[in-house]
């Protein structure tokens, strides 16, 4: 079927969560022609599926990754009132977070997307790719107006899923080595909350409370501990407590169903807290998710898999392009538990490698974010939202680079990569990473 619309780009980011939005904004602010294309209304990725999520993982060595989630937050912690602010993350093993005002900093992303000419096509799904030997000639996509085509130069796959990298031929993995995924979650605030009240008791997981309200039936068995964060508005209260076990993510049955249980499970959370709970009483429940937020599905073969020895070796590679010390964030994949254990010890971190994020084969194809090539513990660790944006930033540096050349991905100087990265603000990179140079 051939398309009556086609266009035609210097590259086309194929989804805007954190990893595209990096992306297309670091390509565009180097002069590329730049079409993005997300399905939904909102850029952010898990921060529009989940409004309010902090940005988390963020600081190795108390030291932000840099680059664009570093402007993204100065902009906002500039505002008059701030509209984010950096904090220490209650949960295990995690440095501090950042939080911030949602809808400020959507409106701060689609702003830094249009200062650096991005051409943002919202409600647009890429559906295949048309190749020509090693090369994605064109992809077809479709909006309410019907299918059109794009015929990029390169294409960067940031959609989480990587339905466009895996239809081009990469191999994959779906979910760990018996193919369990995480779950998936869907989040909500409590807003009104006596937070002086709430978080007046040692117990950072409220398991006391928790343990009453699963023995007696009025909260899932999954809700043995709830993670409760303070929101960024005075009175706020975040909760990401309810994660819905053996979805597969790329099946939109499957998220549907699973967004409307999980959409049961918040409304019983939030009548807990306001029964049980001390502080919540005169709280209400608002911004829930629209659908679930989904941490895991594919991960794309790529040059190089990031190892979860990798990991515990504080490994820095030549191609490093973002530092991290995340610890093993696993959440809940088939029956087993909610677990942040330290990756790495404390007062270190690695780098992630340029060359996880190439196909060996297709020569103008790049992935980014959580469809990295990492195996599932490391893949636990790599997936926080400042290093997918980082790994977004990188690719859309390395197609500057591959265009300007002439040059087949694969084959991007990854000494001129780390160096322009650098010159971006991507923090500890020119120094750190030890390793021989990748040919």
């Amino acid at each position: 079927m051939v398309s009556e619309r086609l266009e035609d780009c210097d590259l086309l980011v194929v989804g805007g969560g954190t990893a595209g939005f990096g992306a297309a904004v670091a390509a565009g602010r180097q002069g590329l022609r730049v079409t993005l294309l997300e399905a939904t209304t909102k850029v952010g990725g898990v921060m529009a599926f989940c409004p309010g999520m902090p940005w988390g993982g963020g600081y190795p060595q108390d030291q932000i990754v840099g680059g664009l989630i570093e402007e993204l937050t100065e902009r906002l912690v500039r505002m008059e009132p701030p509209a984010a602010a950096k904090r220490p993350c209650t949960l295990e093993n995690f440095g501090p977070e950042i939080i911030y005002d949602h809808d400020i900093a959507t409106l701060t992303m689609f702003e830094m997307l249009e200062e650096a000419n991005v051409r943002v096509r919202l409600g647009a799904t890429a559906l295949d790719p048309k190749m020509d030997a090693d090369r994605i000639a064109r992809v077809m996509c479709c909006d309410r107006n019907g299918l059109f085509e794009v015929a990029p130069k390169i294409v960067i796959d940031g959609s989480g899923d990587g339905d466009i990298s895996a239809k081009a031929g990469v191999p994959f993995a779906l979910g760990d080595a018996s193919g369990n995924m995480m779950a998936v979650t869907i989040s909500f605030h409590m807003v009104g909350v006596d937070r002086a009240a709430a978080f007046a008791e040692p117990d950072p997981y409220f398991e006391r409370y928790a343990a009453r309200g699963v023995a007696e039936g009025r909260l899932h068995p999954d809700l043995a501990k709830l993670y409760l964060m303070r929101g960024f508005h005075e009175g706020s209260v975040f909760c990401n407590s309810v994660h819905v076990r053996g979805v597969d993510g790329t099946d939109p049955v499957a998220v549907g169903a699973a967004t409307q249980e999980g959409r049961r499970r918040c409304h019983q959370l939030a009548q807990f807290l306001k029964s049980d709970v001390p502080g919540f009483q005169n709280a209400h429940m608002a911004m829930l998710s629209p659908t679930v937020g989904v941490r895991e599905t594919r991960k794309l073969e790529g040059v190089y898999k990031v190892t979860g020895e990798d990991l515990a070796r504080a490994r820095k590679f030549a191609d490093g392009i973002v530092a991290c010390d995340n610890p093993i964030d696993d959440v809940m994949r088939s029956d087993g538990d909610m677990t942040h254990d330290a990756a790495i010890e404390a007062g270190s971190y690695y780098t992630i490698p340029f060359r996880a994020l190439l196909p060996a084969r297709i020569e103008n194809l790049m992935f980014a974010g959580r469809i990295l090539s990492a195996d599932p513990i490391a893949f636990a660790s790599v997936r926080g939202m400042p290093q997918c944006m980082a790994m977004g930033q990188a690719t859309g540096t390395a197609a500057a680079l591959a265009l300007r050349d002439g040059l087949t991905v694969q084959r991007v100087s990854t000494d001129e990569l780390v160096a322009s990265l650098t010159a971006q603000g991507i923090n500890r990179l020119a120094t750190s990473n030890t390793e021989p140079r990748v040919a």
